[in-house]
């Protein structure tokens, strides 16, 4: 098992090592396999791409991102710049061509309303405009309007997981109510924790997904 200060190590040599991050402003603390990432970065989009980085770094059982956004003058946009942007990402994204979803922008928040018909269309959403210049972050208000069974949602979810030969679907536990799906249990990979989620939102009629998967 790696102690902290090996997490630790590997984790600042990976965001070195990612040419997408600026990794001088960031602080990396580790306690017990938990990494927090403190500091600032210059894009929205970057303080996801951090955590994207640390998710690859070998016993870390879990993340907290304290990043802040500390946008420099060349990246600020207007709100109206940014909210024609994202209407027009929206418009152009093959998976939201069918959605109602219309974006709201006030001192560069981005806040997500309208309908889709799958939840994961209200992710895809949130990661179209993540990218955008001069977001400084995302509230994901959309509502997803597709009346479904949630027991046959249950039994798609889980087998699905069947057919996803990375996951090991027994020790996944599934719960659903009130369109809400919920996963305990424990993977192994920050990997699996990720096709789950993504499994979790491919079923019609999901609006939320809470995963509360541990690493082991």
């Amino acid at each position: 098992m790696k102690s902290d200060t090996d997490i630790r190590r590997d984790v600042e040599s990976e965001l070195q090592w990612e040419p997408g991050v600026e990794d001088k402003k960031i602080g990396v603390i580790v306690n017990n396999g938990v990494v927090t990432l403190t500091g600032d970065v210059p894009h929205y989009s970057a303080r996801w791409a951090a955590e994207d980085v640390v998710k690859r770094v070998n016993g870390v059982r879990a993340i907290a991102n304290e990043l802040k956004v500390s946008m420099p003058l060349s990246g600020a946009r207007t709100d109206t710049d940014i909210a024609e942007a994202a209407a027009n990402t929206l418009r152009w994204h093959v998976s939201l061509s069918d959605s109602q979803i219309k974006p709201v922008v006030k001192d560069g928040w981005v806040t997500l309303t309208g309908k889709a018909n799958f939840g994961f269309q209200t992710t895809s959403a949130e990661h179209a405009v993540r990218h955008l210049m001069g977001v400084k972050g995302i509230t994901n208000n959309i509502l997803v309007n597709l009346p479904v069974n949630m027991l046959d949602v249950k039994q798609k979810i889980e087998e699905a997981f069947k057919r996803h030969a990375i996951l090991d679907a027994k020790d996944i536990e599934v719960k659903v109510d009130n369109s809400t799906v919920t996963l305990k249990g424990h993977v192994h990979t920050w990997q699996e924790y990720d096709d789950a989620t993504q499994a979790a939102w491919a079923a019609p009629g999901v609006a939320n997904v809470e995963n509360r998967l541990t690493l082991q």
